[in-house]
């Protein structure tokens, strides 16, 4: 669970951060009023505007520390991800492009990814460019938001079915029939992840890397259910007791009733968040599953791989006709990307699904990880693309 991601729609989130420092502001350099630098490092996460007018906002941000750090921009509220850059390691620079309506908002710093971040308020004014798009174009945004809705929606039907079915599984103790369906369950999930992540809790408390834990807090989710029914690799571990096994399983299947009655009501998707939920599906690829951390004990990193890449397709063949008629050159690449990346993963399927990844040699990762890299290029673009002008 590492990504770029960007709230999809507009109900607001679930988690409760508490304000943690202030955020400082220093000049805009570039004289762009709607190019904003961001500079974070251990203390301080200096922000060169704390206002910008409303539309097409671009988010440069770089990191002057040690630690790997994020960058979000928050509703006013304080809990609902307007948009989120992850995963920028030292002298790492990043980039958040997303159209962002008139009203009061909150960035902040995550130095460590961990904790409530350094805040402070940001002011988004009216502006010319909040204006009505043509009746054509409009049509195509309409549509693509409309069918993504529709593939979340049916996406998380099958999450919560199969999700149901492996937590009685393990519960019952059949671990040999849990093991077989973990993969294929899991898939749903990491086909939607960035809408999941928008939802402010229910990601770390469902999908969360032991690594990524806070001290002090549970570990709960998916990948605690992992290592207890892939024991081997996890020296010193002590099984669950059954008591442990019905909390966990129970703990899972909740939340993922939650996510799918969230799914199910009145969302509002957008073209930039689509396109920015493309991106972070290939960054949460080459963030977890290309290096092997995403599943530590199963090795089913290449499922999670593929689902990514059918999310982030999907999506992009959302709004295709759109790019079609701004950039159609960057559509063509796109494609053609795509493909190629379908194509080296497909020689690693093995029955219904994957060889396990401890079975892949070197030669075979890197050539996945710059399939990756040579996607993640163009495709960092679509944003900005589709919100240009015609």
């Amino acid at each position: 669970m590492r990504s770029r991601h960007l709230a999809l729609f507009l109900p607001l989130a679930m988690a409760v951060p508490v304000l943690a420092s202030c955020t400082e502001n220093t000049d805009t350099a570039s004289g762009d009023e709607r190019s904003i630098r961001v500079v974070s490092d251990a203390d301080s996460c200096e922000v060169s505007a704390t206002e910008a007018p409303a539309g097409t906002l671009t988010f440069d941000v770089s990191n002057e520390d040690s630690q790997v750090t994020e960058f979000y921009l928050l509703a006013e509220d304080g809990l609902r991800i307007v948009g989120e850059v992850e995963n920028i390691g030292q002298g790492i620079n990043d980039r958040l492009t997303l159209n962002v309506p008139a009203g009061k908002y909150i960035t902040a710093c995550k130095p460590g990814m961990k904790g409530d971040g350094l805040r402070a308020d940001f002011t988004v004014t009216a502006s010319d460019e909040e204006v009505e798009v043509a009746a054509d174009e409009k049509q195509m945004i309409d549509t693509a938001n409309t069918n993504y809705l529709a593939y979340v929606q049916d996406q998380t039907d099958q999450l919560l079915a199969k999700t149901t079915e492996f937590v009685n599984l393990f519960k019952s103790g059949k671990d040999d029939e849990a093991r077989a369906l973990y993969a294929d369950a899991r898939v749903h999930w990491e086909r939607i992840e960035p809408v999941a992540e928008s939802f402010g809790n229910l990601d770390p408390l469902m999908d969360l890397r032991e690594a990524d834990v806070a001290e002090g807090d549970e570990w709960t989710g998916w990948h605690r259910i992992e290592k207890d029914l892939w024991p081997a690799d996890a020296k010193g571990y002590e099984p669950m007791t059954q008591k442990q096994r019905v909390h966990y399983a129970d703990d899972l299947l909740k939340n993922t009733k939650k996510l799918d009655k969230q799914v199910d009501g009145d969302l509002s998707f957008t073209v930039d968040g689509i396109a920015n939920g493309a991106t972070g599906l290939l960054e949460e690829v080459a963030s977890g599953k290309v290096t092997g951390e995403e599943e530590a004990w199963s090795h089913t990193d290449l499922w999670d791989f593929q689902a990514n890449v059918d999310g982030a397709r999907v999506a992009f063949e959302g709004v295709k006709g759109l790019l079609e008629t701004k950039d159609p050159e960057l559509a063509v690449t796109l494609t053609k990307r795509f493909d190629e990346l379908q194509k080296l993963l497909d020689t690693h399927k093995s029955g219904d699904g994957f060889v396990y990844y401890e079975e892949l040699t070197e030669p075979q990762v890197q050539k996945l990880a710059d399939a990756v890299n040579a996607l993640s290029e163009p495709l960092s673009k679509l944003t900005g693309a589709l919100l240009s002008r015609s």
